[in-house]
């Protein structure tokens, strides 16, 4: 049972968002992981560009092609300012330079839908399969319809229409640590609780760098989240956020399939951060509602 102390009394904001699921599989658990990796690299979306993050791993049981496979996730943001089919052809163009760039020149990869009750489908031809310059083909594999794109090393396959759906991204929770042991352990435990929970992703991972809507440098996109950074503390005396005894806060970010899946995924990796000597509460990012339309109130993920 979470003690309600250990949790402050506030929110984190999280927004809707665009997203895609896909299997990915190779003949290696080297190529698949460097795929993986390489894939959902950088997380994004906060410079306008697309993200992503490993979902699980799969064994040859659970692909379509019966090897070893990850299913990966990918999302766009939406700005509600321009029309759906606009933010749509953005992550279209983002989501194929992922896969043209990190998965694609991997050898003996291919890539499957995983989201077959979609709200849409997007055709990879025009994006991902004409990287065969005109030479490409479809056609039918292991149950799907298939473009072979023909390359050096042959040859890359992927399902020609891949789903994709509305979700919700940028749920997230702060770790307040004592130690930069607590920081190291309670990051590990906390992503290790919140991967068991399906459909989510931590596109960041632990990440050191919280950021505010607000900028002195608006070419850049987000900046530091200064009141509450530890170095800053005596530099900015009552401006400061840090509570006495704090010296790290790091975040982690959770983008998933729904609202139900983030809540889950937040509340398995709190109780797990809680666990760690060192960490001294637990707290989140909000901005007055400027970031997104969803709020998540920390203290009721614990009825």
């Amino acid at each position: 049972m979470v003690k309600e102390n250990l949790v402050e009394d506030t929110y984190a904001e999280a927004f809707e968002g665009i997203y895609c699921r896909i299997i990915v599989t190779a003949d290696d658990e080297e190529t698949l992981r460097k795929a993986a990796l390489h894939a959902t690299a950088t997380p994004s979306i906060v410079i306008g560009r697309v993200e992503g993050g490993i979902e699980r791993w799969l064994s040859p049981k659970e692909t379509p092609d019966k090897r070893e496979g990850v299913v990966l996730q990918f999302w766009g943001g939406i700005d509600p300012k321009k029309p759906f089919s606009e933010n749509l052809k953005k992550f279209e163009i983002e989501l194929s330079y992922r896969i043209r760039q990190d998965i694609l020149v991997k050898p003996f990869t291919a890539v499957f839908d995983a989201l077959p009750n979609s709200m849409g489908k997007i055709d990879m031809m025009e994006r991902v399969g004409h990287c065969g310059d005109g030479y490409e083909w479809v056609e039918t594999r292991f149950g799907r319809e298939v473009i072979v794109v023909p390359i050096m090393v042959p040859d890359f396959v992927i399902e020609r229409f891949i789903g994709y759906s509305r979700g919700v991204m940028g749920a997230n929770f702060w770790i307040l640590c004592k130690t930069k042991e607590a920081v190291k352990e309670a990051g590990a435990k906390a992503l290790e609780s919140i991967h068991k929970v399906e459909g989510v992703i931590t596109p960041f991972e632990v990440c050191s760098a919280g950021s505010k809507p607000e900028t002195r440098y608006p070419w850049i996109g987000p900046t530091t989240n200064h009141p509450y950074c530890p170095s800053l503390k005596k530099r900015l005396g009552k401006e400061s956020k840090v509570p006495e005894g704090v010296n790290y806060i790091p975040e982690i970010v959770i983008n998933g399939v729904s609202l139900e899946a983030v809540k889950e995924a937040m509340r398995a990796g709190i109780e797990a951060a809680l666990t760690v000597k060192g960490v001294v509460k637990i707290s989140a990012g909000n901005y007055g509602g400027k970031l997104g339309e969803y709020k998540i109130y920390l203290r009721e993920l614990f009825p």
